[in-house]
């Protein structure tokens, strides 16, 4: 059976279900530092008659991975979950999970990875974060986003679900220190934490690659227009790939639509997000087994979502920042969807935000949409100061000629069929609590 590491076991709640609730497991640690959470361990495990399975254990959970590393002795399941950053323990981690084998890590520093800090994230994982709009990260009571910052004059950023793509990037990171690289199967941003689920291999031709899979973020700090850099680049060579340095920067000095400077965040990765086979396979065993959670409509209405994201498009913008950027109301989210589809392009939801616009559209055509968009509905002239970005914006002539006319296919499936895709939080203020005290 699988040997599973629940590292920072606390109660040992986690280990628990797991011995109840899956099969085919050979063994289980649940592990803490803490002797208190050690003797709470051992008794909640006798209490639920499991201690066949689990074996509680009082120890640093970075010694006890690279002890299971030097042994021999990989985990086959790696579960990460502490509270706030998972960085002290990702590398012991990536080298203690076995050939293929799953990691879970939970990162609830949004703070940090928000752009609060930026300084203290790239100590942390490697990657300057950038502080704007990030729908998912800052959540108000309601489910709705809470903006924090944002351009001057109050232009909001756009959103950009950095999180998943810092954490992802510093597992890769720390992997390729030993020859072994990741594989997301599926990322997740709910709540008031993000968590990825990635597996673990080892191969040195793979992890030449990896410069490839990561990304620099340009982001205008006026109309919040993005644009991502990467690191590397491979080209097919015969029946491989040559690896080398990118060539760049896919930007001027500054913003070609509202001339303002840009910001440069990252690395973040690139690449796509979640597995689609195993998000259809885990949506595919809810239907095989209904009633079994009592999470169950969550579940399949966030993993349907997720199975129509744009898995090639890393960023993604937000209607209301787009609007607000250039002074106008708000189009409803089926007429901007309608107007990319008219042009030619893809857009998507995405899971980490109820208002977001994904999509392959390059940021010249949003602006020559938004600006149709202005000409249908004026904006009052009052509100554009000459050297804003809305002004900057809307003084130039639109290329494209948008139509809103509404597509059937621009309202998503999960849409149509009313899953609870983005739900509220229980309660106000809700929630982590106070740290809990050492013991």
């Amino acid at each position: 059976g699988l040997r599973v590491l629940e590292a920072l076991a606390a109660s040992g709640l986690r280990s628990i279900r797991f011995a109840r609730e899956v099969p085919g497991l050979g063994a289980i640690v649940a592990s803490d530092c803490s002797p208190r959470a050690a003797a709470l361990m051992a008794r909640n495990v006798a209490r639920n008659g499991v201690g066949g399975l689990v074996t509680p254990r009082l120890a640093d959970a970075r010694m006890l991975m690279y002890q299971s590393k030097a042994e021999r002795e990989p985990f086959d399941v790696i579960d990460l979950d502490p509270y706030g950053s998972p960085a002290p323990f990702l590398d012991a981690a990536v080298q203690a999970v076995s050939e293929g084998g799953l990691l879970c890590v939970t990162c609830t520093d949004m703070g940090v990875m928000a752009g609060n800090s930026a300084e203290t994230c790239y100590s942390k994982y490697g990657a300057v974060s950038l502080k704007g709009r990030f729908c998912h990260e800052m959540v108000s009571a309601g489910g709705t986003p809470t903006a924090r910052g944002g351009a001057r004059g109050g232009v909001p950023r756009p959103c950009v679900p950095q999180a998943l793509r810092i954490i992802l990037h510093s597992l890769d990171l720390r992997a390729n220190c030993y020859q072994r690289f990741v594989v997301p199967l599926l990322s997740v941003s709910a709540d008031f934490y993000v968590r990825v689920f990635v597996r673990v291999f080892t191969g040195q031709a793979k992890v030449k690659a990896s410069a490839s899979k990561q990304a620099l973020v340009f982001h205008c700090v006026g109309c919040g227009s993005h644009h991502l850099q990467r690191l590397g680049r491979a080209t097919s060579h015969g029946s491989g790939f040559k690896y080398g340095a990118a060539t760049g920067p896919p930007v001027g000095p500054s913003c070609e639509f509202c001339h303002q400077r840009h910001q440069v965040g990252g690395p973040v990765w690139a690449e796509p997000l979640h597995d689609p086979a195993f998000v259809e396979g885990v949506l595919a065993s809810l239907e095989r087994s209904p009633g079994r959670f009592s999470t169950e409509p969550r579940i399949r209405g966030m993993l349907s979502v997720i199975a129509e994201e744009l898995g090639d498009v890393p960023l993604y913008y937000t209607l209301d920042g787009l609007s607000s950027t250039i002074r106008s109301n708000t189009p409803s989210l089926l007429q901007l969807r309608s107007a990319l589809l008219h042009a030619g392009f893809r857009v998507s939801l995405s899971h980490a935000c109820r208002n977001a616009v994904k999509t392959d559209a390059p940021p010249a055509v949003l602006w020559d949409i938004m600006r149709c968009w202005a000409k249908l509905h004026p904006v009052k002239q009052e509100r554009l100061l000459d050297s804003s970005p809305a002004a900057r914006i809307l003084s130039v002539e639109p290329t494209l000629q948008a139509s809103f006319a509404l597509r059937e296919d621009a309202n998503p499936s999960s849409r149509k069929r009313g899953l609870k895709r983005f739900p509220e939080n229980p309660e106000a203020f809700w929630g982590p609590k106070a740290r809990a005290k050492a013991g």
